[in-house]
């Protein structure tokens, strides 16, 4: 979804922010919370919500590469490959290299 707000730049981020964000309010521990501040201190993140954001975002992808590769794993269990399925391209790459000008 993508969100048209009219109006100087300021005024369309605070507008963005209200619309297309939920706010989470967590307690997280003080060491981490210190670690936080240092990565925004050194400029790692911009911000302390800046660095939660991208947490998440690795989170959830880590979490759908997961779920990817065990549906790739589940697929290869119902149907074995056998020995002839890597058979057409071996004999492709062999057909490749003998008509290279080497």
């Amino acid at each position: 979804m993508s969100l048209r707000v009219p109006g100087p730049l300021p005024i369309r981020i605070a507008i963005c922010n209200t619309e297309c964000m939920t706010q989470i309010v967590t307690r997280i521990p003080n060491d981490l919370a210190s670690q936080l501040d240092d990565l925004v201190e050194r400029g790692v993140v911009e911000s302390r919500s800046e660095a939660v954001r991208q947490g998440l975002r690795r989170l959830v992808d880590d979490d759908r590469r997961a779920q990817v590769a065990q549906e790739i794993v589940d697929g290869y269990r119902r149907i074995p490959q056998d020995d002839d399925d890597g058979l057409w391209s071996d004999s492709a790459t062999i057909a490749m290299i003998a008509e290279e000008p080497w």
